[in-house]
């Protein structure tokens, strides 16, 4: 059975391989090069003890923002220490943050990189967001009496699958942690049943989402750039989701020729590849990043990073990627803040307790494939009052679910955190 010493063990001896892997990874992707090192623990070293929280991509990057000011708020004079895992991620926290906090890239989870930074930044808590459980880390911090806590925690089926086929290491790693606040019921459940020991369920932090001031100005002047046609984001795609999104775009066209698509990919990496599927079924498009024209465009692809709320603030219509491929959904909260009409696909497994609350609501459509999506779309355009009502629902529910920040603010006034 595997445990944590043949784990700490395996990892430490692939090390080398290790090594290679993100040389030869900053090399295909040149962002992975920057600061390389801080994945293996090293960077500067600091002596004030920061609050540190980790935000592996954007998602929890953007979801952690909050936190962040509200712990400035709490505790101005205790410095903040960000991590993420992906370039992306740090993009969105040096754009949103800057030198607000400090940035570092998250250490793997070898036993040597994992002590080499809690030596060197000095942490007197960690707060982690959503789903990463790291056997190694979990080890050291309680070695380091440090506080660790999972935020917005949250476990797909096929996470709880994945980590209960390895009792032997997570299960200690859960039982260590200080406490799980989960999302819901189901997913403080599930952490029980994998070893946590402390589970508070205090909903989703990301209902908690700052009044998007920035988000509204952008959008107006987007709106304006646009004129009176109308604006369909289609944002967070992946794979497969942008030949849906061309394939509805060439319908809803017979009777809206005007019809602009906002199309912007979950990874900015994948935008030559939805370029050539544009390009092949011979659609004008402008890119965001060469400040193209968009007039005579029927698509524009944003290949940029952190401007989704900019774009769901200019939206007449909004349709969340992820959903409609077996990847699992993204978060639907950041459009429903600005009062957009919301649809998702089928898979929001990512998302399952606030897409479940959402359609309770009915402050969002979920459908099952892409002609139920046209017909969605096309009910809309033909009775955009009936949007802008679907749009009021959305805001509402977000504005009546607020209040997870406040509680795991309490949470954290349990602990010496001076």
């Amino acid at each position: 059975m595997m445990n944590r010493r043949i784990y700490a063990g395996l990892l430490g001896f692939f090390s080398p391989f290790l090594l290679l892997f993100t040389l030869w990874r900053g090399w295909r992707r040149p962002p992975y090069r920057e600061k390389w090192r801080e994945r293996f623990g090293w960077g500067e070293m600091h002596q004030d003890r920061p609050l540190w929280i980790h935000a592996v991509s954007v998602g929890e990057a953007i979801a952690a923002i909050p936190l962040v000011h509200a712990l400035q708020t709490r505790y101005p004079n205790i410095p903040i220490l960000l991590t993420s895992t992906t370039p992306t991620g740090a993009a969105i926290v040096a754009q949103r943050l800057g030198s607000a906090v400090r940035q570092h890239y998250m250490p793997y989870d070898t036993s040597a990189a994992v002590s080499r930074f809690l030596k060197r930044q000095q942490p007197r808590l960690c707060l982690i967001m959503e789903t990463e459980i790291w056997p190694n880390l979990c080890f050291w911090t309680v070695r380091f009496s440090i506080p660790l806590i999972l935020i917005n925690a949250r476990l797909s089926q096929r996470s709880l699958r994945g980590y209960g086929r390895f009792p032997g290491l997570f299960r200690p790693a859960l039982a260590s942690m200080t406490a799980v606040a989960a999302q819901s019921p189901e997913d403080a459940e599930a952490f029980k049943s994998l070893g946590a020991s402390r589970v508070l369920v205090i909903e989703n932090i990301k209902y908690d989402l700052p009044e998007p001031v920035d988000a509204l100005k952008k959008g107006r002047v987007w709106r304006q750039h646009l004129a009176t046609r109308q604006v369909w984001v289609f944002a967070s795609t992946h794979a497969g989701e942008e030949k849906i999104a061309i394939t509805v775009l060439e319908h809803l066209r017979v009777h809206w020729p005007h019809l602009l698509l906002v199309l912007i990919p979950r990874h900015p990496s994948r935008c030559d590849a939805v370029e050539a599927e544009l390009q092949a079924a011979g659609i004008l498009y402008a890119l965001r990043s060469q400040h193209d024209e968009i007039e005579s465009k029927n698509v524009f692809l944003v290949d940029t990073l952190g401007e989704v709320m900019d774009f769901y603030a200019a939206a007449d219509l909004v349709t969340v990627g992820g959903s409609f491929v077996p990847v699992g959904g993204h978060n639907p909260l950041e459009a429903a803040v600005l009062s957009c009409p919301i649809i998702f696909g089928p898979h929001m497994e990512n998302f399952r307790s606030i897409a479940r609350d959402m359609l309770t609501a009915e402050a969002a459509v979920q459908v099952d494939d892409a002609d139920a999506l046209e017909a969605q779309l096309e009910h809309w355009l033909r009775q955009p009052e009936d949007a802008q009502e679907q749009g009021k629902k959305a805001l509402a529910f977000v504005q009546k679910q607020r209040g997870s920040l406040k509680k795991i603010m309490q949470l954290l006034e349990e602990l010496d955190l001076s």
